[in-house]
């Protein structure tokens, strides 16, 4: 039995401010908070949500037993994952190049490659390639050489899963997890219905066969905050990108940043300053005040209004309640907003096959009723109760597990 959820939803954003805190300042000697067991557990089921647990690791100075023993085990599992990772991206490389077709390791791939993190740092899901769309088949081939079988397509990427994988059901990672791979053709996000497209910044200007890295830190730097945005107008964020996007701005010049507003400066972004103004909030003196000042000016009035009151709880998987129009600040015109409010009202055949394929493809949405029910009964539901995300009960229900059964002997 979950304890009341009103009390899980302040629990998660108690600890997730705190462990966002701990991480982004990082002062030695902070006071270990005087939280109970719930609260421990729920600490840790944010550190796993977020993609923190084994920085923490490194990094927090809270003094207690339980929590320092996760914290140590996470961090073990992922380096011995990361190994596993490496050699996948070694034989990617070796393939491709014996195919003859470029291919760029994206996100978690090139800042462990740029030295950004250390082995058993910071975890990755899963393996994201980008590629050209006229080698995706001979991409996709390969991958299958490697013993790979396309699990589902959508319309950023298609998802290649290991055959006979079997994902791992407990808290956090796990060295023998999955590693799956998202082959991608185009870098883009839909904010909200508005598809932003920045492929001809992320392919390298001269590509050669195999594994190429980005063309700059500027255009990394991009890929990292354009997704940054995409999640939080889904409100997906975690403290993870949030780090990624810190740490890369401590080695970004007024060149790099400049990259933000594509080739020839008319280009804006104005979907950046949402993401950076969290990591401003949260990781003091990352990011140049006259970069903010000038995405200021780009950015949509609605939009640059809200992203001054967000926090890493309200744009991320810690708010526990589902919200019906997510992302609707996120429209840039009227035309937006209704086109946003249409596809809730009445989900596209694109969008329902998605639902489908997260149904029958995610661990933590196996036998949720609320995911198959019919679309008329989930907007009944939300008229009379707060619906809480699937997500963040599945891994709150993980970390309370071990708490149960100590509970019980």
């Amino acid at each position: 039995m979950l304890p009341p959820l009103a009390i899980v939803r302040s629990g998660l954003r108690r600890t997730t401010e705190a462990l966002a805190a701990e991480l982004a300042l990082a002062q030695p000697g902070s006071e270990t908070p005087a939280w109970s067991e719930l609260e421990w557990a729920l600490a840790a089921a944010a550190a796993v949500a977020h993609g923190v647990a084994p920085l923490l690791d490194r990094y927090s100075t809270w003094d207690q037993p339980a929590w320092r023993h996760f914290l140590a085990d996470q961090r073990t599992q992922v380096e011995q994952r990361h190994r596993r990772i490496i050699d996948l991206l070694k034989r990617i490389d070796a393939g491709a190049r014996a195919a003859g077709f470029p291919v760029v390791a994206l996100k978690g791939s090139a800042l462990h490659a740029a030295g950004i993190y250390a082995p058993g740092e910071r975890p990755m899901a899963d393996i994201d390639l980008l590629v050209r769309e006229t080698d995706a088949a001979t991409a996709g081939v390969l991958l299958q050489e490697l013993g790979y079988v396309a699990s589902f397509a959508q319309w950023k990427h298609q998802v290649f899963k290991p055959a006979g994988g079997q994902p791992y059901a407990g808290l956090g990672e796990h060295r023998d997890a999955p590693v799956n791979i998202e082959l991608h053709t185009h870098i883009r996000e839909r904010l909200p219905v508005a598809a932003v497209d920045i492929t001809g910044r992320i392919q390298p200007s001269e590509p050669h066969p195999g594994l190429n890295d980005y063309p700059s830190c500027g255009a990394l730097m991009s890929h990292l905050l354009l997704h940054a945005a995409g999640n939080i107008c889904g409100r997906s964020l975690r403290l993870m990108h949030l780090n990624d996007i810190s740490l890369l701005a401590t080695r970004m010049v007024a060149r790099d940043w400049n990259e933000l507003w594509g080739a020839h400066g008319d280009d804006a972004p104005w979907w950046a300053l949402p993401p950076l103004r969290l990591v401003a909030r949260y990781y003091r003196h990352a990011v140049p005040e006259t970069v903010l000042a000038r995405l200021e000016r780009d950015c949509p009035p609605l939009l640059r209004a809200v992203s001054r009151r967000q926090t890493l709880t309200r744009v991320s998987c810690s708010e526990l309640w589902l919200h019906a129009l997510a992302g609707i600040e996120w429209s840039r015109s009227f035309g937006e907003a209704a086109r946003h409010l249409a596809r809730h009202v009445r989900p596209t055949d694109e969008a329902r096959k998605e639902r489908a394929d997260m149904a029958r493809t995610q661990l933590w949405l196996q036998g949720q009723d609320w995911v198959t029910s019919p679309r008329r009964r989930r907007a009944l539901a939300w008229l009379v109760r707060p619906v809480p995300r699937m997500d963040t009960l599945y891994v709150v229900r993980t970390a309370l597990e071990p708490r149960a059964s100590s509970a019980s002997e």
